[in-house]
């Protein structure tokens, strides 16, 4: 039998004892909402596949049952990956820029630095726009934001809907294959993902999460904005 812990309903969003009883012998149930009448999580049953299908489909119940009723614990390191697959893509536009083939040491070290550089931009800009995005929320919503387990919740939610930027993969291998349109479409993707997760954690409606998005690319920008006012090519 599940431990007892606050599992999430992935239909109503209500709090649950246990995914499933286990009556032994191999016969398992799954455990009924006592609020909406239905399978608290039928996502357990599920291939791993099915339930990322729906996730990229960004439906509300995959999302609860990968953020509450799952043990995942690889936000630090997808986020890692993603920031580096940006930088990379951000360096290669660099280098494209530059003429310069000089085989030397001292511009291959530079070339080096500009890439540690792009890594830090995206990490920054990145960072802007959690905080405008925490700021907004609790802001309009201060009672959904109390406890630092709220933010630790939240910032877990919004690191790992952050997966879309895996799609830059393809284009870190095939370097030039990529198109400006496609690199649009990850990033409005990514940003869907994080409305759904910002929706589907605070249990909010359609429109705040989109508004502290909102904020957030404000803040973002402006990062941006002074790092070229810097002189720095992002």
């Amino acid at each position: 039998m599940a431990a007892l812990a606050a599992y999430r309903c992935i239909e109503c969003n209500e709090e649950a004892t246990e995914l499933y009883r286990d009556y032994q012998r191999g016969v398992l149930r799954i455990s009924i909402c006592k609020s909406c009448q239905k399978p608290v999580d039928k996502y357990i049953e599920y291939d791993p596949v099915i339930i990322l299908i729906n996730a990229v489909l960004c439906k509300a119940q995959a999302y609860r049952h990968i953020l509450f009723n799952t043990k995942i614990n690889i936000h630090g390191k997808l986020c890692i990956f993603c920031l580096l697959c940006e930088a990379y893509l951000r360096w290669l536009q660099l280098q494209d820029s530059s003429q310069n083939t000089d085989p030397d040491d001292l511009i291959r070290y530079a070339k080096e630095w500009d890439f540690y550089r792009m890594f830090g931009i995206a990490s920054l800009e990145q960072t802007s726009f959690f905080i405008g995005i925490f700021i907004t929320l609790w802001w309009m919503t201060p009672e959904m934001l109390k406890r630092k387990s709220d933010f630790i919740l939240l910032l877990k939610a919004l690191l790992l809907s952050t997966y879309g930027k895996l799609l830059l993969i393809p284009a870190v291998i095939w370097e030039h294959d990529y198109t400006p349109l496609c690199l649009a479409f990850i990033k409005v993707f990514v940003l869907i993902s994080n409305s759904q997760a910002i929706r589907v954690t605070l249990n909010l409606n359609r429109i705040l999460p989109w508004f502290a998005i909102f904020s957030g690319l404000i803040l973002e920008n402006g990062v941006v904005c002074l790092f070229q006012k810097m002189g720095w090519d992002v």
